[in-house]
């Protein structure tokens, strides 16, 4: 029984490549369910390209510590660390996902970069005490609309400063208001993804 829950698991999984630093190449795997929605290499491509070369959204990743919320099978994270990141905190309580996230990490022997918590983020505080995060990604599923609420619990838990940059995966359809949360500075549309860059205010 054991060997054929491991076979189905085998088949439940697809592969997902790194696109930079000295991960460049390296597959990662990915679930395949309706619940799981992983974030694409020329979606991360782009991000990373941004990141890196334009004025408003750069960011320094050599040394730097992210925050991954709801970082499924931590692609993002995984791309930081392969990147420069010094440290990744994930955040994933989907079972499936998480799954899949612990084994990627321990695949590539990331355990030293990568901190992972089982946790759902709505209910529960953040609890990182004297973390200052220079870009904290968020990627919750597309049917929450909570993200004003996400944003003010990530400024009331202090890992932000005025130069933490956020960036948000959203369906290119959602219309949100960020009210006095979210200074936006980009918006891209790749498919039906919309990636949102801005600063807390």
């Amino acid at each position: 029984m054991v060997f054929l829950e491991k076979i189905l698991d085998l088949k439940l999984l697809n592969k997902m490549r790194l696109v930079g630093g000295f991960l460049k190449g390296k597959r990662i795997n990915n679930p395949l369910d309706k619940l799981t929605r992983p974030l694409k290499d020329l979606v991360r491509e782009s991000i990373f390209n941004i990141i890196t070369h334009s004025k408003d959204e750069y960011i320094d990743l050599k040394n730097a510590k992210i925050l991954d919320l709801f970082s499924g099978t931590g692609s993002f994270g995984i791309e930081c660390i392969s990147r420069g990141a010094k440290e990744v905190y994930f955040f994933e309580n989907y079972e499936k996902s998480l799954k899949v996230l612990k084994k990627n990490i321990e695949i590539l022997n990331l355990k030293k970069e990568a901190k992972i918590f089982d946790k759902d983020i709505y209910k529960n505080n953040l609890d990182l005490k004297n973390i200052k995060f220079e870009i904290v990604f968020l990627d919750p599923p597309f049917r929450d609309n909570n993200i004003n609420l996400l944003l003010k619990k990530i400024k009331d838990s202090g890992v932000v400063s005025k130069n933490t940059l956020i960036i948000i995966h959203r369906n290119k359809k959602t219309k949100e208001e960020f009210k006095n949360e979210l200074n936006i500075s980009r918006e891209q549309i790749y498919g039906i993804s919309k990636i949102i860059f801005g600063k807390i205010y």
